[in-house]
């Protein structure tokens, strides 16, 4: 019986707990196996960065849903928002029957993301029907079909934007065969970059190679779009130079190509800007967005140049559960909350705090090979030498693990599986922070040697 009792983090149980097995059992006989867990227990209750599961046990949580909860478990704004839009109507459908928050969400959009063009916005359900339909009115504005994404990079599991996304494993082994016409190409990876070149000359290299890609394979005048993460998230919080991401726009302003940012995982402050775009002074033509969109509620969006996304005739573009009301009112209010609260700002000091502890960290465990990070976007990266650069995928692995066990909700990620990463709610306070990467270096201390 674990009986752990820190100011946060309360475990009266081991992980998972007696009510959590049961369920397990359940879970199992009747949920395929094929959506992933973390944490193999069920949630109680959520509130701000702290989650309790069935059996009582109360985590400090680093995942934030997979970027999700930017405003944090059950925001009391966005819950009593919600509370009085669900008492008025729960989901007449945009396509039947227009509703006012529809409107008010795409005018709030318009306004804070980058660029000072006439843009306009619609809404569906998840970030990958975001991607999809993004490509849908590029095509159909440009009337072109080659879709350019980038290595390591993730857009979606839906058919398009698994083709677009970069891992085989687990994303792609088996479903083939892809959507044709997309292509990728590198993307900078500096701490992998080959020895003795800099990162200037990583960058100057790769948009070269995006050059010649025209004259090698597609030529840029049947090219679409170029979509774009502006940290790679599932790729391993990658985060790329000014300089390359200026380059690629000006590629694709020079051959008439769409830029599209994929903001799923970057937007509403995760970087220590209201978008991450904006760190690079690059202005999209078309953006999309969900996750933290709204505290968990499913819905994304489509943000971009007025007479790009007015490309597609009536009935075109949509969905039948697009922007739902309860979206819609979630989305305003989380908005309202990173405005007031200052949360954008928040990221920086998250950050700051987290790559602070992760270098003292490094400095000590020579298995740490990289530590990076944009704002409260951060990662530190394992390998079994730190002159091989060996991705260490099984001691990530366990520390994820034991993170879980010890009740701190931390995720993996990157290419190789070596990538532990954070993303907290931007609501956590820095007790709560502190908290969770003590747990953290105490699983380093007890399962690496220093």
């Amino acid at each position: 019986m674990q009986n752990v009792q820190r100011k946060f983090i309360r475990l009266n149980t081991e992980i998972p707990g007696p009510k959590a097995k049961e369920l397990l059992v359940r879970k199992e006989k009747n949920v395929p196996r094929g959506p992933f867990n973390t944490v193999p227990s069920f949630a109680q209750k959520g509130e701000g960065a702290l989650l309790t599961d069935v059996d009582g046990n109360t985590f400090i949580d680093f995942a934030g849903a997979i970027g999700m909860l930017n405003a944090g478990h059950c925001p009391p704004k966005v819950v009593k928002a919600l509370k009085a839009q669900i008492e008025q109507y729960i989901h007449p459908c945009f396509h039947v029957m227009m509703y006012e928050p529809y409107v008010r969400l795409a005018e709030k959009l318009n306004e804070i993301t980058h660029g000072t063009h006439a843009k306009k916005t619609f809404f569906l359900n998840s970030g990958a029907e975001a991607v999809e339909n993004a490509v849908k009115i590029a095509r159909k504005y440009t009337g072109r079909k080659a879709i350019i994404s980038f290595e390591r990079g993730f857009h979606g599991r839906t058919l398009l934007a698994m083709s677009l996304t970069s891992k085989v494993k687990p994303y792609k082994f088996g479903f083939g065969p892809f959507a044709p016409d997309t292509y990728k190409m590198p993307y900078p990876y500096y701490y992998r970059a080959p020895k003795g070149m800099t990162p200037e000359e990583l960058d100057q290299e790769l948009l070269r190679r995006l050059e010649d890609f025209f004259l090698a394979e597609v030529p840029a005048e049947e090219v679409a779009a170029i979509i774009m993460e502006p940290v790679q998230g599932e790729g391993g919080f990658i985060v790329p130079s000014k300089t390359f991401v200026q380059g690629v726009k000006r590629i694709c302003e020079k051959y008439g190509i769409l830029f599209i940012a994929d903001e799923v995982q970057t937007g509403f402050g995760r970087t220590g800007k209201m978008f991450a775009m904006e760190h690079f002074d690059v202005v999209p033509d078309l953006m999309t967005m969900s996750k933290s969109i709204a505290a968990g509620l499913p819905i994304s969006a489509v943000t971009g140049r007025a007479e790009i996304m007015d490309a597609p005739n009536p009935g075109e573009i949509g969905g039948t559960y697009g922007g739902s009301p309860l979206g819609c009112v979630a989305a305003l209010k989380v908005i309202e909350m990173m405005e007031e609260d200052g949360l954008v700002e928040r990221a920086n000091a998250i950050g700051r705090q987290i790559l602070e502890r992760f270098k003292k960290m490094q400095e000590k465990y020579p298995v740490i090979g990289d530590v990076r990070g944009l704002g409260a976007m951060c990662a530190l990266e394992l390998v079994k030498d730190p002159e091989t650069k060996e991705p260490h995928k099984e001691l990530a692995g366990r520390i994820v693990q034991e993170c879980n066990r010890r009740g701190l909700i931390i995720l993996g990620s990157g290419l190789y599986g070596n990538v532990i990463r954070i993303l907290s709610p931007l609501v956590i306070t820095d007790e709560q922070l502190q908290e969770g990467l003590d747990v953290l270096e105490e699983v380093f201390a007890d399962l690496v040697k220093a």
